[in-house]
């Protein structure tokens, strides 16, 4: 990094006032900076018209406006997907995905290079951890589907903090993000609108519960039983018992009073079978809550298959009947290993899937979402 200076978009937006107070600008200049860079999307100081050239060029100099650069870029055979591969200024490299509905374009962003949870049917999760992103990096995955959307005169409606990593694991800088997004002087995204996952970090979700933005959160849990559960997440084991987890659900619960989604990735003769459902349903009655069950997403190595869609209906059917809302997830951008557990940071040349820049192309909405 030039001058060893963090990001543009590492700044909040007070941060940006000092500094530019302490080069003698007026103070009407953070807001205009400001909306440039969440508004107007503009990551090029030399765009930013009504700035003098001088603090254009100084902007330029002190600042690195391209934290993260998306350098391949995947798209799934019905234009409703698509995934990028950013690379970072260490090298590194992280994906995001931009999905599209009817009536909303959502994003899954990364939080981390890998992660260390190391869940079995993961594929991020086999690659081990490296290091968290700074708040400008998961910012700026964001801001490049944004300013994608916007050439089609759309917006983004939807956040999901669900890509690589372990948000929990990485709570400041994900959180400053949050915040980022949700300032009605910049991105202006409702909180709602955005949905933090966690594979169960009792004192992220405690915190989570005190923050004032009512963000949306959801628990990858996968299995009812704490044995089951440390085979499929081994961290889970001793540190984040099913029971600590409950417990910091239900406070959650109790303090917010949101309701919180469960993830249930369902994986054929492993946690699928309809004694495991009503183990499931007992853990979960009485609480404000919902179940989002997902066929489990091919990745290499996984030593699991999905569980069949009569097998998968008729868990869910277990979960109805006894009063737990559960959806199946629609599953999207499986053949470009964009679904849930697919994200790996590599090339992308090698996926089966159409591989081309789409900037300017019209994007095909979804029948339904």
């Amino acid at each position: 990094m030039k001058n060893q200076v963090q990001s543009i978009f590492d700044l909040t937006k007070p941060e940006l006032a000092v500094y530019l107070q302490r080069i003698g600008q007026p103070r009407f200049r953070v807001d205009q900076i400001w909306q440039w860079l969440y508004r107007a999307l503009v990551n090029d100081p030399d765009r930013m018209y009504n700035l003098p050239k001088d603090l254009q060029q100084r902007l330029a100099e002190d600042f690195i406006f391209h934290p993260v650069e998306e350098i391949q870029q995947v798209v799934s055979a019905d234009q409703r997907t698509y995934k990028g591969l950013f690379r970072l200024q260490d090298g590194q490299t992280v994906e995001a995905v931009l999905m599209l509905y009817a009536q909303r374009r959502t994003v899954c962003l990364s939080s981390q290079v890998g992660c260390a949870m190391g869940c079995a049917f993961c594929a991020t999760g086999q690659m081990g951890f490296m290091r968290n992103l700074t708040v400008g990096e998961i910012v700026d995955q964001v801001l490049c589907f944004a300013r994608r959307v916007a050439a089609q005169g759309e917006a983004l409606t939807n956040l999901v903090f669900m890509g690589m990593g372990e948000p929990l694991a990485n709570y400041p800088a994900v959180w400053a993000a949050v915040e980022r997004f949700h300032d009605p002087t910049g991105f202006d995204l409702g909180a709602r609108r955005m949905t933090i996952s966690t594979v169960g970090l009792v004192k992220g979700i405690r915190k989570l519960a005190t923050e004032s933005l009512p963000v949306n959160l959801a628990v990858s849990l996968h299995a009812p039983q704490d044995t089951l559960r440390q085979e499929l997440i081994p961290i889970a084991g001793p540190r984040y018992p099913i029971a600590e987890i409950m417990a910091a659900v239900r406070e959650y619960i109790a303090i917010t009073n949101r309701r919180v989604s469960f993830e249930y990735a369902l994986m054929r003769d492993k946690n699928d079978s309809l004694e495991q459902a009503q183990d499931l349903a007992d853990l979960l009655k009485g609480l404000l809550c919902h179940v989002n069950l997902i066929p489990l997403n091919p990745t290499p190595g996984s030593p699991w298959q999905p569980t069949p869609q009569p097998q998968a209906d008729a868990f869910r059917e277990v979960l109805t009947r006894n009063g737990i809302p559960a959806t199946m997830r629609v599953r999207r951008g499986i053949e470009i290993q964009a679904g849930c557990g697919q994200l790996w940071s590599k090339d992308l040349k090698g996926e089966n899937s159409l591989l081309q820049p789409v900037l300017g192309r019209k994007m095909s909405p979804s029948a339904t979402g």
